[in-house]
């Protein structure tokens, strides 16, 4: 794409006050960067995708106060985290964490456990016990 062809719409990016660097060819036609306000079709998919997290952390909100999931589920979603990633900062094997996710299992944890997911998730042992789901 040309330097002058970089787009400039507006979006999410630059409602937080930032731009991104694209690659772009200039009049000598060597590579040179360019920022961006925003891409249109990129916008688009990123509202979306956004829609969707917020639909699911909006689910797990309503799983954990009915008692169909732990509180771990809905603030591993909240943190963008999955299982993967949750597993590298708590150090428990995948299987393990979505055992936790059922609240049978997760009420029976101890704190030393439920401190390794209060870290993970940057909130305290008593906010990750004493869920709110208001």
């Amino acid at each position: 794409m040309k330097k002058s062809e970089v787009p400039q719409d507006s979006g999410r990016i630059v409602q937080k006050g930032s731009r991104e660097m694209y690659y772009a060819v200039d009049e000598d036609g060597k590579y040179t960067t360019a920022l961006s306000t925003g891409w249109e079709a990129k916008n688009i998919v990123q509202d979306h995708t956004m829609e969707v997290l917020q639909a699911e952390i909006d689910q797990a909100k309503a799983d954990v106060k009915v008692g169909k999931r732990s509180p771990v589920y809905y603030y591993m979603l909240l943190t963008r985290m999955d299982l993967g990633v949750l597993s590298g900062y708590t150090g428990f094997w995948q299987w393990r964490i979505k055992r936790h996710f059922r609240p049978t299992v997760f009420n029976k944890l101890s704190d030393d456990r439920l401190q390794k997911y209060a870290d993970a998730f940057d909130i305290t042992v008593a906010e990750l016990k004493n869920f709110k789901a208001d």
